[in-house]
């Protein structure tokens, strides 16, 4: 009997999806010897077979992740690495910490080894922290200048910037875009007073009415609003009212996170996951089944867990992550993809300082476990793209682990498929019924004639995702 109750959607991952933290991550202790080779798995021997074919993990990368640590004050359920500026500090362009923070970040992007000056220019640059916003427009520039320098910046780059309301007026506004900032991601989290004062929250309402109004006259066409669910004492109908105004703001991105009790933080210290006052599962639940519907009916595509769009306004940096290709980190406690290996930086200004002093010195570099097990790799796949509507391209995965491994797969899923909590997909993406299914699963060729892609069903899929990849795990490394 298939479990029914709500499995949380958002464990795997903190509230922004910044740069993941998978399998094979580690701290920055070693130096970065070589490369791992890329691998597949036979599918009659089930040996691990080394291929010439560049795995998309070791292709150079063309994302950087800009981390501007500064708040105002640290909202109740954080727990980033931030800097604390104090709720008077709305325009510290003289703020010394800045400064020195953006000299050092700068430090460390020009200490970063690049392999060569051949390599393909960066397509999408995020800075998130923190509150970006507060950061002068030419201390921005000048991160933006060192990037160009080191990695080259397409002309037509994705540029995005995390900014809340209540940090920028339509002057910085103008002043970032004419830097090349040409997306925006609005934390605006509640369209209620009440619960922006439980979160802890720098802004009020008006000042979120302001920002939408800013947004909106300076002209900036790629835009995401951030929300988040599950707060404590929310109603179902702050929910839907959230929602609502949501569409009639009229962004061509949202983000609905749901809430993460984290240790440390106040929430954390204050809350118990599943008690009052916080939502039970079943109302989490409720609240993104919510989310789904509405948007969508406001034509909105659920590209991703916890994404909607307009068409055409994915968020291009984070189907970097989603799509598991290589990318850098830089700043404080950020993470970097590259060459196969993901590691991180200190979340600590002191040991962050000490981090870039040794790589200046050619002491560090980047590090990671440099014997990277297959398995883990595949797992990172799974788990990955079942994020994502497009769901797991199996014909690509087949090809680097084996087919029978998308064999196993498909085992363990067959009740999820009967279900409709999975959705298995041809090569035109038409649903294949799951009758279909219990007969491709008597003949693996016909499972690789008839099948292309498999992905979780929205909402009910979604919301059992922690499980249903759990079991591709299982599937995975028995």
């Amino acid at each position: 009997m298939l479990k029914s109750t709500f499995t949380p959607v958002f464990s795997l991952f903190p509230a922004k999806p910044r740069t993941p933290k998978l399998f094979y991550y580690s701290n920055i202790t070693n130096t970065f010897k070589h490369n791992p080779p890329s691998v597949r798995r036979n599918a009659s021997s089930n040996t691990i077979l080394t291929t010439s074919t560049t795995p998309l993990s070791q292709l150079t990368p063309t994302s950087a992740y800009i981390h501007l640590p500064f708040c105002r004050k640290r909202c109740h359920y954080c727990d980033f690495p931030i800097v604390a500026l104090g709720s008077s500090s709305n325009q510290p362009d003289d703020d010394p910490r800045i400064l020195n923070y953006v000299q050092l970040l700068c430090r460390e992007i020009n200490a970063t080894k690049v392999e060569s000056k051949t390599n393909p220019p960066l397509q999408t640059v995020f800075f998130g922290g923190g509150t970006p916003s507060l950061v002068p427009p030419k201390l921005v520039s000048s991160v933006l200048e060192v990037l160009r320098l080191k990695f080259g910046l397409s002309s037509n780059a994705e540029i995005s910037m995390e900014m809340d309301p209540g940090t920028f007026d339509a002057k910085k506004m103008k002043e970032l875009i004419g830097l090349g900032v040409n997306r925006v991601s609005l934390g605006v989290q509640a369209f209620q007073e009440e619960l922006l004062k439980a979160c802890g929250r720098a802004h009020g309402l008006e000042e979120v009415y302001e920002a939408i109004e800013i947004v909106g006259s300076c002209g900036v066409e790629n835009w995401s609003m951030d929300l988040i669910s599950s707060l404590p004492n929310q109603t179902s109908e702050m929910w839907e009212e959230s929602l609502r105004l949501t569409v009639e703001a009229e962004p061509t991105h949202v983000s609905v996170y749901d809430l993460q009790v984290e240790q440390g933080t106040k929430f954390g210290i204050l809350y118990t996951p599943g008690e009052f006052p916080l939502p039970s599962e079943t109302q989490s639940a409720e609240f993104y089944r919510m989310a789904s519907n509405t948007l969508s009916d406001a034509s909105y595509n659920h590209y991703e867990i916890s994404s909607y769009c307009k068409s055409g306004f994915e968020c291009k940096h984070n189907l970097t992550y989603w799509r598991n290709k290589p990318f850098y980190g830089f700043g404080l406690g950020s993470a970097s993809y590259v060459g196969g290996l993901r590691f991180s930086r200190p979340r600590k200004i002191k040991e962050y300082t000490g981090y870039v002093q040794n790589l200046e010195n050619g002491v560090a570099d980047c590090c990671g476990n440099d014997s990277v097990e297959p398995k883990d790799v595949a797992m990172d796949v799974v788990m990955l793209s079942l994020r994502t509507s497009r769901g797991l391209d199996l014909k690509s995965f087949k090809e680097a682990y084996g087919g029978s491994l998308v064999f196993s797969l498909f085992k363990v899923y067959k009740p999820y498929v009967e279900s409709g909590h999975v959705v298995c997909l041809d090569e035109h993406r038409r649903v294949v019924p799951a009758d279909e299914l219990s007969t491709a699963l008597l003949d693996v060729d016909r499972i690789e004639k008839s099948l292309a892609y498999i992905r979780l069903s929205d909402p009910d899929g979604f919301l059992l995702s922690n499980e249903l990849i759990a079991l591709a795990f299982g599937a995975i490394a028995p």
